[in-house]
């Protein structure tokens, strides 16, 4: 893989080393912006805590890296890193309700409505995503007609046209019909929507000009999807102690794996990813944070 004139070698790498000097700030943030104890609100706090502790936090490392490629000042991306972080948890507390996947475990503990129960589970939930938009709105490093347009832009990706639509499709589609176009379209709402809004928002607060969020796009939509049948390869073949979650929760649901096996499954995250990367190419050297989460994506294992 090579972005520019960059070769792959230069490249291998460089995701993990943005990660590890960036995780420490993005933590702290995480933490600070979550909401104070409310009075008579009981393990409110606590669950909503729980819910966002863990992770690899690729999603709002991407939206972070987006920023820097524009050259944004550090306080605009790390918002947007935390807002995406908290829908991205809003999502998955969901998706292990009874009610959806009915899952044990997520990032190897306890599903949280497992732990604090599905009432305050589904409000905690609500409580994240409220607090994802609360944290760009009130950003001042953020111009106010950009941060409007970030907050549009992360709207729709959690909404009917985003996360909760996909999600619908998912739950609804009858398995024995779906194809490759019908998982495609699911799933770009269900997972790809948020990484197109990690990377837009991030790229919109440096106040990055369109032809830079025309080829972020391209880059965010493919890389989604290389995610998310990546993850059906994982539920199939991996180990569940090292993805430190349930494995073949969605065997009663159509997925990539299923329709189309697993080498065609790492066929088709190929191609993705190689679409994703050809969209960097007019960054050149500064893509290489970006260009190198193809490379991660494409090799994990949980």
């Amino acid at each position: 893989m090579t972005v520019g004139d960059a070769p792959a070698a230069s490249l291998e790498g460089a995701f993990e080393r943005y990660a590890a000097a960036a995780r420490p700030g993005l933590e702290a943030a995480l933490e600070r912006n979550l909401p104070a104890p409310a009075r008579g609100a009981g393990s409110l706090r606590d669950a909503v805590e729980y819910a966002v502790s863990g992770g690899k936090r690729i999603r709002p490392l991407v939206a972070m890296a987006a920023g820097e490629l524009v050259r944004a000042k550090p306080a605009g991306p790390l918002s947007v890193a935390v807002a995406v972080e908290y829908a991205h948890a809003a999502s998955l507390v969901l998706d292990d309700l009874p009610s959806m996947d009915d899952a044990a475990r997520r990032r190897g503990r306890s599903a949280l409505h497992l732990v604090y129960g599905v009432a305050t589970a589904e409000l905690a939930s609500v409580t994240l995503l409220t607090r994802a938009f609360e944290t760009i709105a009130r950003e001042p490093a953020i111009a106010p007609p950009l941060r409007a347009r970030i907050l549009g832009e992360l709207a729709g990706a959690t909404g009917a046209a985003g996360c909760c639509g996909g999600q619908a499709a998912d739950l609804s589609a009858d398995p024995g019909t779906l194809g490759l176009e019908d998982l495609e379209g699911i799933h770009a709402r269900k997972t790809g929507a948020l990484f197109v809004a990690a990377v837009r928002g991030g790229a919109l607060a440096g106040g990055a000009g369109e032809a830079a969020l025309e080829a972020l796009t391209l880059y965010g939509r493919n890389l989604g999807l290389a995610f998310q049948i990546t993850d059906d390869l994982l539920d199939w073949e991996g180990d569940p102690n090292e993805l430190g979650k349930d494995t073949h929760r969605d065997a009663h649901r159509a997925n990539f794996a299923t329709v189309l096996g697993a080498e065609s499954c790492r066929t088709l995250v190929a191609e993705l990813l190689e679409t994703a990367l050809a969209a960097l190419a007019p960054f050149r050297r500064r893509a290489a944070v970006l260009a190198d989460v193809t490379r991660f994506v494409r090799d994990r294992r949980s």
